[in-house]
């Protein structure tokens, strides 16, 4: 079969379908040409959209738009001023970092600048500015005249007459930062300040005026902050004599009040306080020395062991003897209590040394501490006294720079040049706006042709029906230029080498060859919906099985509608419904349309269910009989998303041909259609793209002709 070329709004998104044959990919691919020939075929439209949108465009650039004039004053920003005096905290300059040039475009675009501006050149009594000045537009008085109409109009609520005054300056300070702009020039400490207005002497008024007014702020700001710091200053430092004459007094009351105090002194006392734990250190040593030498007499028990103990010469004289002289005995005894009653008198005058000492000890240790604390608060007092005294200098010096400084400051920045009073208008930029309309022409037209593109779901190509249901076409039959549907068959037998006759020719073959060894004998020729063209291609290719010399039977499965009445004239009253109901013969009911070689069986009225009819044993007998009696045999049935009966005929059928109608049937109805007759396990053999119309395939971009090599065929068709 002969391949199609693809639509080109198919080739524009392809997409993956899960319809069987589908040779798509799944990724999305952009096909430039199909892109072109799109914006090519409607070039017109695209072209007329462009001329009135350069139109209306014209118009409002010429006669609508009010011009407007721009003037720019250029100030540039100061860095690092040199001071008279020291005080860069208070006035000192800008650095010009990136920050602060940021920062000063903001304070050019403030609202209290701004503010000043309006003040300065009374713009709340410019109507330009104060829009309840100007009086109302078209639009206004007509959304005015609709509210007051529905009844939503409400009167305005009343307010203070400062409040009010206070918004509309509000509203002059917004319509006025709307009409500026302020622009730093890269790597630079140079803005640019631009004001527009109806005027250009107001415009160039309005931009010297923002740059005069936020030098004066500059200077005023710093000013004030000066003085700020004066007064702040004189405060401060008034506080600080009245402390540091209050901690030098504390000073002088805490010497007078306690004894001389020094660290000399102190150290004085920490040196007796040395000596006198040494003292009480050796004087406890010999103490305990002395109770251990008593101990150790009253403890002996024998008289040599307490002469050698006493170590005592006329102890140890009277103990020569003692032990045979009971008077030289007595003379031990007494000496050596003699000894014992010192011993205990020496011990006692060492306790009564050593209280004396500890006493002593505790007094010195007293004074120290009382010396240490008046010592500390003393040196605390001094250095409280000495940080206040610190403090008052260094704030007094500031006090005296910053009076000084006052009256001698300068401003961060400076005007390089005023603003020139504009010649010509800045908008409306007239070329600008026509070659704009003219982009956004092209653009509309071309979004029109896509749109139109994207929102077309019927099929143009065979390639197309076939890629999105899985389905071979098997004919493409264009529009048959007949007048009326009687002339059809005579346009064709008049005709037979036309472009029309070829195209059934065509389905001809495909059908037959579609199986060569058992050809179909029972072809079924539906559709989704009525008026997609099934009656006409059954009639045509039975007119076309004629010429192979077949006896050809046409079949009215209709009989709802009776469509075949409106081909032929003087169709007989009886038809199918009589002979399935056994009231006629076939060779009865058919009929010889003249002209027609091909017998016709015709639908009739009958208040039996068309489907309950086609589904009874009757009809399969029926069919039965006719495959003995006719070489082919073509039903036209009803469309399937109307009624079953194609459904039910079908299951007799050897081909089921589905017709499509070209550009016309929409892909959900296809895809419902297939869905059908797949739930009920039949198989649709072929599709027929039909009614094609060549002005619409040239229009596609197609060719003159439906079909890929169409072109070729003026050598062979005879229309």
């Amino acid at each position: 079969m002969t391949e199609e070329p693809r639509s080109p709004s198919a080739k524009i998104v392809s997409r993956a379908f899960p319809q069987r044959g589908s040779d798509t990919t799944g990724e999305d691919v952009i096909d430039l040409s199909a892109v072109f020939g799109i914006l090519w075929r409607g070039k017109l439209l695209i072209l007329a959209f462009c001329v009135m949108a350069v139109i209306a465009g014209g118009f409002y650039a010429f006669m609508v738009a009010t011009p407007l004039y721009r003037a720019t004053a250029v100030v540039m920003l100061e860095t690092r001023q040199e001071q008279i005096v020291d005080l860069q905290s208070v006035v000192g300059g800008l650095s010009g970092d990136t920050s602060e040039v940021n920062s000063e475009v903001e304070v050019l675009r403030a609202r209290g600048l701004l503010g000043k501006v309006v003040d300065e050149l009374d713009l709340v009594s410019d109507p330009e500015f104060n829009p309840t000045l100007q009086p109302p537009s078209p639009v206004e008085r007509a959304k005015d005249g609709v509210k007051a109409a529905l009844g939503l109009s409400k009167p305005p609520l009343p307010l203070p007459p400062e409040e009010a005054t206070r918004r509309l300056r509000d509203s002059v300070i917004s319509q006025l930062l709307r009409k500026i702009s302020v622009r730093n020039i890269p790597q630079t400490l140079v803005f640019g300040v631009t004001a527009e207005s109806e005027s250009p002497e107001k415009a160039a008024l309005i931009a010297d005026t923002i740059v005069e007014l936020y030098i004066v702020d500059q200077v005023s700001v710093k000013f004030e902050a000066t003085e700020q710091a004066t007064t702040w200053l004189s405060n401060r430092v008034a506080e600080l004599q009245t402390e540091l004459e209050k901690a030098e007094g504390a000073v002088k009351a805490f010497n007078a009040a306690t004894d001389l105090v020094s660290p000399e002194a102190l150290a004085g006392l920490e040196r007796q306080m040395k000596e006198m734990r040494e003292r009480i250190g050796s004087t406890r040593e010999a103490r305990d020395a002395l109770k251990a030498r008593y101990d150790r007499l009253t403890a002996a028990q024998s008289r040599p062991e307490q002469a050698a103990l006493a170590e005592d010469i006329q102890l140890t004289r009277d103990l020569e003897g003692a032990a045979e002289n009971p008077d030289r005995a007595r003379a031990f005894d007494t000496r050596f209590g003699q000894i014992l009653t010192r011993m205990e008198m020496d011990l006692v005058r060492a306790d009564q040394q050593l209280a004396a000492l500890e006493a002593s000890k505790q007094d010195l240790t007293a004074q120290i501490e009382q010396q240490g604390q008046d010592l500390i608060t003393l040196q605390q007092l001094s250095r409280e006294a000495e940080a206040t005294r610190l403090l008052y200098e260094y704030f007094l010096a500031r006090l005296k720079e910053t009076s000084a400084q006052q009256g001698i400051q300068q401003p961060d920045s400076r005007i390089l040049s005023n603003a020139v009073v504009p010649l010509d208008a800045s908008s409306p930029k007239k070329g600008l706006i026509l070659m704009m309309s003219a982009f956004v022409g092209v653009v509309a037209g071309s979004a029109m042709l896509f749109l139109k593109e994207a929102r077309s779901t019927g099929f143009r190509t065979a390639r197309e029906l076939e890629a999105h249901t899985g389905y071979t076409v098997m004919g493409q039959i264009p529009v048959i230029p007949a007048k009326a549907r009687s002339k059809i068959l005579s346009y064709l037998t008049d005709k037979p080498t036309s472009a029309a006759a070829e195209a059934v020719r065509n389905l001809r073959t495909s059908v037959l060859l579609s199986n060569v060894d058992n050809p179909p004998q029972v072809i079924v020729s539906t559709s989704s919906i009525p008026g997609e063209g099934k009656t006409t291609n059954a009639l045509a290719l039975a007119h076309n099985l004629l010429g192979l010399g077949k006896s050809v039977l046409l079949v009215e499965g209709d009989i709802r509608r009776r469509t075949l009445n409106r081909y032929f004239d003087r169709m007989p009253e009886r038809g199918i419904v009589s002979v399935l109901a056994g009231e006629v013969a076939v060779e009865d009911a058919v009929y010889h349309a003249p002209g027609f070689g091909a017998d016709v069986l015709a639908g009739e009225r009958t208040k039996v269910n068309a489907a309950d009819l086609f589904a009874s044993q009757r009809f399969r007998d029926f069919i039965k009989t006719l495959r003995s009696q006719y070489d082919a045999i073509i039903i036209d049935t009803p469309p399937v998303l109307v009624v079953p009966d194609a459904r039910i005929i079908a299951r007799e059928a050897d081909t089921v041909l589905f017709t499509v109608k070209w550009d016309g049937t929409s892909k959900a109805q296809v895809d419902e259609a297939m869905r059908m007759f797949h739930n009920t396990n039949q198989h649709v053999n072929g599709l027929i793209l039909s009614q094609i119309s060549p002005k619409g395939m040239k229009r596609y971009g197609y060719g003159e002709r439906y079909g890929a090599y169409a072109g070729y065929g003026d050598t062979y068709y005879s229309s």
